[in-house]
């Protein structure tokens, strides 16, 4: 029973994650999407909003999304193995149609990470029978030497091998308070650091033509990629701290759902933010700002769907579809 129990309270985690990762994500997409103006005057709320995006959103939460895809790549292919399956074969169709959702998700949203993952996915295929330790450390000095020169697209494969080391060491299944709270403590403080770094270089101001402006913006944004993952590791942290009490389990347990359906939600934040911007019209009309406005009304309905779906369901719309690609098999839908 206790290992049942384990095997339960870690799914849960990883969907708290997910969920929380989600979140993040969207504030960085609706931009793009919505054609959204530079932000004017400097010392506007608008302003600010956008350096707050760029110092504590921007490239801290698909890492952490990139690191989990890893993490259940290696429980997927081990649960399917343990099952007797063909993991590798189940893995290469569950790719496949990652690729193909990809392909048609990419029509409208021209930034999103499905059709990379899933190449990223085959790329890493090899790692899931390395030793821990060498995925462990090959990973991280991989994504080092990528963080340093702010290649945000190299950056996925050693996260995503990042995800498999945790999935080897059991991460998620032993989950030690004592441990977290150090980890936690490290990148705090790591974390501190390099925002304070960065926001040296925060630009006063936005889209002035002259090229030391120009400059200054981009070094600002490289740091923050070049952090990014250090970042993430900080919130990832604070959030399984949290979620070692009962009351944060129960105060964020919409998170859960949402993690849950994160396929679904993934490409339906673009549906609703298109949808939304043609019917309001808001393409280079909205401020930083105001999306904002928009991904909150954004979480609220895909909150509410999720957790009214699950009630009912077993699987995400999406998640459902994937599924029996993956098995060739059509599972329950209804609980």
């Amino acid at each position: 029973m206790e290992s049942n129990h384990r095997h339960h309270k870690r799914i849960d985690l990883l969907d708290y994650l997910r969920g929380f990762a989600l979140m993040g994500i969207i504030l960085v997409n609706i931009g793009p999407l919505l054609e959204i103006n530079e932000p004017a005057p400097a010392d506007s709320l608008d302003f600010s909003y956008w350096r707050f995006l760029y110092l504590f959103v921007e490239g801290r939460f698909y890492t952490m999304f990139t690191f989990l895809f890893g993490v259940g790549f290696y429980i997927f292919l081990t649960r399917a193995n343990a099952k007797g399956k063909n993991g590798y074969i189940l893995f290469l169709r569950r790719m496949a149609s990652l690729f193909v959702i990809g392909l048609v998700h990419v029509k409208f949203h021209p930034g999103e990470a499905l059709a990379l993952y899933a190449v990223c996915g085959l790329i890493i295929l090899p790692f899931y029978k390395a030793n821990k330790l060498m995925n462990l450390v090959f990973g991280t000095l991989m994504l080092i030497a990528f963080a340093i020169f702010s290649i945000k697209i190299f950056m996925v494969v050693p996260l995503m091998l990042l995800g498999i080391a945790a999935g080897q060491y059991r991460v998620f299944e032993k989950t030690k308070t004592k441990k977290i709270a150090v980890f936690t403590g490290v990148m705090l403080a790591l974390s501190a650091a390099g925002l304070i770094v960065q926001a040296q270089y925060a630009p006063v101001q936005l889209g002035v033509a002259t090229e030391a402006t120009y400059l200054q913006e981009q070094h600002f944004i490289s740091i923050g990629i070049a952090i990014g993952p250090i970042v993430s590791a900080f919130y990832a942290g604070l959030l399984l701290l949290l979620m070692q009490r009962r009351f944060f389990q129960k105060l964020f347990s919409p998170l859960k759902s949402y993690g849950r359906m994160a396929l679904t939600n993934y490409v339906s934040q673009t549906i609703l933010i298109l949808l939304a911007g043609n019917a309001f019209d808001l393409f280079s009309q909205i401020s930083y700002l105001q999306t904002l406005n928009l991904c909150v009304a954004i979480y609220v309905i895909q909150f509410m769907f999720s957790s009214v779906w699950l009630r009912y369901f077993r699987y995400g719309p999406l998640e459902w579809v994937w599924r029996i690609v993956t098995y060739w098999d059509i599972p329950p839908m209804r609980k």
